[in-house]
């Protein structure tokens, strides 16, 4: 296995929206939300952001490899209301990935409930008996002529690594997945998924607002 080295882009950050309350920036590939353990893992969105926004707060998090929308709070208030949706699963979210093969049919829902792989760690799986219930919806936005799908993924739950293994367990995995993807479908230069839209209430009177970032590849 190759050894993990962390090598952030050295890329400026987009903000999308920014207001009292709330602040939403499209994150890049290649870097982590938060600071990872070690000095050589604290540059990240957040701290990058901090130099802007010093009052900067966590609502959720990407994985390191996934890009596109995320929300920052900018009060204790916003915090609070973003991360209760968040919670009772208010917010919607969907993604673009490019799956290996041509999925069918063209929507339909991945009903699998995941557990950490404790040896083999940060890696999820599937378990029936121990996992924690996770849904994904998905859509099928066309097959391409290489082999591969183009598609929208839609997560009614928020379970870490939940598209990347779902896809994988159903033999679509994610083109460019280092964890769950294997042979050709793992020869690309990215991690093929990105978080194109995100619509929640603003903490300031509740109205239902969406941000969207538009997919890099």
């Amino acid at each position: 296995m190759v050894e993990f080295r962390y090598t952030p882009p050295d890329v400026p950050i987009t903000v999308l929206h920014d207001d009292h309350e709330v602040l939403v920036v499209d994150k890049p590939a290649g870097l982590l939300s938060v600071p990872g353990k070690g000095a050589d893992r604290a540059d990240c969105l957040i701290e990058r952001l901090r130099a802007a926004f010093p009052q900067v707060l966590l609502v959720h998090r990407l994985d390191l490899d996934t890009s596109g929308v995320m929300v920052f709070a900018l009060t204790p208030h916003a915090q609070r209301h973003l991360g209760l949706q968040f919670e009772k699963r208010q917010v919607k979210k969907a993604y673009v990935a490019r799956l290996w093969g041509h999925l069918e049919p063209k929507e339909g829902r991945v009903d699998l409930p995941l557990i950490v792989d404790w040896p083999n760690r940060p890696k999820q799986m599937v378990d029936h008996d121990a996992g924690r219930s996770a849904q994904t919806d998905w859509r099928v936005i066309r097959h391409d002529p290489d082999g591969t799908t183009r598609v929208r993924l839609m997560p009614l739950t928020g379970r870490s690594h939940q598209l990347r293994v779902h896809m994988a367990e159903i033999g679509h995995p994610i083109l460019g997945d280092p964890l769950y993807a294997e042979g050709p479908a793992r020869g690309f230069p990215r991690l093929m998924l990105h978080a194109e839209s995100l619509r929640f209430r603003h903490p300031d009177g509740g109205r239902a607002e969406t941000y969207s970032a538009k997919c890099p590849f």
